[in-house]
């Protein structure tokens, strides 16, 4: 498929139509609206092999594939606290890209550890169990999800962190406590897509034209490297980097075909930035002495879902469940639309993001799964290291 860059600016009037939908207060123009019917959320995973108390906390840094909540209260057209958004979770819309849980949902819980709260929200004696500073349309790089307008990039993420251990430091037992604790928790950071998607693909960033796919690759890393150094500085020892999917095959950029294939100048444009993460993964393990960073082959946990769909009882591949256009893709879910009702069938449930299903999934693989799926080891084996 020849894929056309300057069709991705739908992304942004999406958005924005979200937006001026909801200041508006139109509700059901745009789609056929039907009662809608909040179902109570699925047990949220299989705890048998999790929770063994050696993780303090879990830090989360990374965009709206694990943001839950931080877009709520700032000014900006990256947003998800409206329903159908949070139609499978309990309590109903937060600010999670998704019907319900997020893949660190998952992980949370298989470590034993409540669902994080996002750093907007969280109070008191919450931040000992950890914080989740994700925000949609952040990147790796500051001007990345320009478009948006208002976003919480990494290097911000990891301000905010540094305001939660002066916070902490008084909680638990002063500094040389704070320090043991963080040194035990969990760091899990996704960062890389909006990079891609609301930056170099977009054709009013001039990035597409300054770099080429490996060194545009070069780039993100390089600053990617300082940002992981800098939360090492901080005194983090423990990290999951998770790496990026296969971007070409989102209902979002499916949409700007017409052949429904997958747009591989898609996936091969994001294959450098895996191949240079897992490069910078070994160096930093050998270079920041007691660090331990692994690595969550994403695009390998979906192709093994698209290889095998029945075994994990998916049926849509190709489509959100929420959506407008072909593929459900070039309009993002909207307020008050009515999605499927078979969401733990689909991949998607939106333009840009997993179903909650597709992501406990993933969230099993990253904790338990073989060196295909995390490497050099999984989250479970990383927890349990002294």
């Amino acid at each position: 498929m020849a894929f056309h860059f300057r069709r991705l600016i739908c992304c942004f009037p999406a958005l924005l139509a979200v937006v001026l939908h909801l200041m508006h207060g139109i509700s059901g123009q745009f789609v056929g609206v039907e009662e809608p019917i909040f179902a109570p959320p699925p047990p949220l995973v299989d705890l048998d092999y999790g929770g063994d108390g050696h993780v303090p906390a879990l830090f989360v840094f990374g965009d709206s594939l694990i943001d839950d909540g931080n877009n709520n209260n700032i000014a900006s057209f990256a947003k998800a606290n409206y329903f159908p958004y949070g139609i499978d979770f309990n309590g109903g819309p937060t600010g999670r890209f998704c019907n319900g849980l997020t893949m660190v949902d998952g992980i949370a819980q298989l470590l034993g550890l409540p669902l994080i709260p996002a750093n907007s929200e969280a109070t008191g004696d919450q931040v000992l169990r950890g914080v989740n500073y994700a925000s949609a349309a952040a990147g790796i790089l500051p001007e990345t999800g320009g478009n948006f307008v208002g976003r919480i990039p990494f290097d911000e993420q990891i301000k905010n962190f540094e305001t939660t251990l002066n916070q902490v430091a008084t909680k638990s037992g002063g500094a040389v406590a704070m320090a043991d604790s963080v040194s035990q928790s969990l760091f899990f950071v996704g960062m890389g897509s909006n990079d891609y998607l609301n930056n170099y693909l977009m054709p009013n960033f001039p990035t597409r034209n300054q770099y080429n796919a490996q060194q545009y690759a070069d780039l993100l890393v390089q600053r990617y490297t300082d940002q992981l150094t800098r939360l090492y500085n901080n005194g983090g020892r423990k990290f999951v980097v998770a790496g990026l999917g296969r971007m070409g095959c989102i209902p979002s950029i499916l949409a700007q075909g017409t052949d429904g294939k997958c747009s591989e100048e898609v996936n091969q444009l994001v294959l450098p930035f895996n191949t240079n993460v897992k490069t910078m993964i070994s160096n930093l393990n050998q270079n920041l002495p007691g660090s331990k960073f692994i690595y969550l082959d994403i695009a390998h946990m979906l192709e093994d879902i698209v290889a095998s769909p029945a075994t994990y009882g998916i049926t849509t591949l190709d489509k959100g469940c929420c959506g407008i256009g072909r593929n459900r893709g070039q309009i993002t879910c909207l307020p008050f639309e009515t999605p499927c009702p078979n969401r733990d069938q689909y991949l998607f449930w939106d333009a840009f993001h997993p179903t909650e299903k597709v992501n406990l999934i993933m969230a099993k693989k990253a904790y338990a799964g073989d060196r295909t799926d995390a490497f050099p080891i999984n989250i479970r084996e990383l927890a349990s290291l002294n």
